[in-house]
């Protein structure tokens, strides 16, 4: 006669022989192999259905645990507590799981925070082992908060015959930021070495208030908003002299006061990018940036700011030196590529805190500019300006 089993009671049956052959290993621990690809919740329920021994199902229980694990994560360790002589308690074997670093789901540390690539890799995020995914937001240029002494004031445009008088001594402040709204997109890899490209989105915004002007109710002189739009293609290029070509990119970038015509100040232009750098050690490096923009065609009825290329320039070149993980000096070179030599430079020294060294995100930040282009209410002004202040950077 044959007894036919439903498929419960068939699952039953062989969880009962599974904890029968399983209670037959008294002197070690029996090894439970369950597959790789079996799913977590089979795992931890083959474990349950042990009852008849306690050593077999910890056991199971401990082979599910380290399935669990990410790869390549080291054994855990067993340690043994010392025995209580007062109360007589034996000691005790203690499980010690190894630890994780959760700074991400899957245990490495967040890429554009990793410090055994580059700072140019780190900033763009130009590997995938670097990649902080998109939509995150990050720093772009310094968000900065400092006292500014200049050689002159150029005044906003207010329709007035005669504008309030604004003193040299004033406040700016610049906030900057962007998020990776793409990657990938035509190169990309499966090893954390391997390059991908991305696409950005910035905005920086940079305001002159006249904090120390209480007689005229300290209002803001003039704000800039510039939004950009730039694509970053990665290299890994060798270069004489122990220099590598990391990167090149293409903008698209709109500088404007936000104000309405007659006061409307603003032009658009595209650029082209790249930039190279040097390890020097751990915690230093130079790192060089080019950039060269054309400004895009607008009539002359609506050109508000004539000839702005003129003053500012067409081509830009950033130095920076990091010398130590506390200080960073950086120079930026502006020309007008043409006979009638204009353009601007600027010295950056940024300096951390001695309290704080190890933490590369704030800094105390003195600047030094001479030109054309601080601001586009002085597009055509001379302007020799020092500021010192704050700086948020890296973040």
């Amino acid at each position: 006669m044959t007894l036919q089993l439903s498929p419960l009671s068939q699952l039953v049956l062989a969880c009962g022989l599974l904890a029968g052959s399983l209670t037959q290993a008294q002197t070690a621990l029996p090894a439970v192999n369950m597959p790789a690809n079996r799913p977590a919740s089979l795992g931890w329920q083959v474990c349950q259905a042990i009852k008849n021994d306690a050593r077999a199902q910890l056991a199971c229980y401990q082979q599910w645990a380290d399935a669990q694990l990410p790869p390549n994560t080291p054994p855990a360790a067993l340690t043994t507590a010392p025995a209580n002589l007062a109360t007589g308690t034996q000691a005790t074997e203690i499980l010690l799981l190894p630890s994780l670093n959760t700074e991400a789901p899957d245990g490495k540390p967040i890429g554009c925070r990793n410090t055994q690539y580059s700072e140019l890799s780190r900033f763009w995020e130009l590997q995938r082992g670097t990649d902080c995914d998109t939509f995150a937001i990050r720093g772009y240029r310094p968000i900065s908060v400092a006292f500014v002494m200049s050689g002159g004031v150029t005044p906003p445009e207010t329709g007035f015959s005669a504008p309030p008088a604004y003193r040299h001594a004033e406040t700016k402040i610049q906030l900057s930021v962007r998020t990776k709204v793409a990657k990938g997109l035509l190169k990309s890899g499966e090893a954390d070495e391997d390059d991908q490209d991305s696409l950005w989105f910035g905005y920086t915004q940079q305001s002159y208030w006249q904090l120390f002007s209480a007689n005229i109710s300290r209002p803001f002189r003039t704000t800039d908003h510039e939004p950009e739009l730039v694509y970053i293609y990665p290299h890994q290029i060798a270069l004489p002299g122990g220099w590598n070509y990391r990167l090149s990119g293409l903008g698209l970038v709109h500088q404007s006061n936000g104000q309405s015509d007659p006061l409307s100040r603003s032009w658009n232009r595209t650029y082209l990018m790249g930039a190279a750098e040097k390890e020097l050690g751990p915690d230093s490096s130079l790192r060089l940036q080019g950039r060269i923009w054309d400004r895009m065609r607008e009539s002359s009825g609506d050109d508000n700011n004539p000839g702005i290329e003129n003053y500012v320039g067409r081509a830009e070149l950033t130095g920076s030196w990091q010398i130590n993980k506390a200080n960073t000096v950086g120079v930026t070179l502006r020309h007008s590529l043409r006979s009638q030599a204009r353009g601007s430079t600027r010295v950056d020294w940024l300096m951390a805190p001695t309290a704080s060294p190890n933490y590369t995100g704030l800094r105390y930040h003195m600047q030094l500019f001479s030109g054309y282009g601080d601001s586009l209410l002085d597009y055509n002004k001379r302007r020799n300006v020092l500021s010192v202040g704050l700086s948020l950077v890296d973040w």
